[in-house]
């Protein structure tokens, strides 16, 4: 499986916005095949910061997401609403194993 971390830094001003069209991304990305998990959070000490928790049974669904219509359109809607670039690390989970 593989997971990425999505760390988001946006505008203050953009916060209220930013959450709306990631949850819109959120809704149709947990329907993807191959979709496991796809949290999205806030930081607690600071509310310009979001996590995107984001995991595909593999690199195929993975890089599928990338294509999806609602995946262009969020990355396209926040691009403004950054304050700095977005940084996706991945990882490949070890535990819990696939059942």
């Amino acid at each position: 499986m593989i997971v990425t971390c999505v760390y988001v830094h946006v505008k203050t001003e953009a916060a209220e916005k930013f959450i709306e069209a990631t949850t819109a991304n959120h809704l149709e990305s947990i329907r993807e095949p191959g979709n496991m998990r796809f949290d999205f959070s806030r930081q607690t000490d600071d509310p310009d910061r979001f996590l995107i928790y984001e995991v595909y049974a593999s690199e195929e669904a993975n890089a599928a997401h990338k294509n999806t219509p609602h995946y262009l359109k969020w990355r396209d809607t926040v691009q403004e609403m950054m304050a700095e670039p977005r940084k996706g690390i991945r990882y490949h989970l070890l535990r819990p194993a696939k059942a």
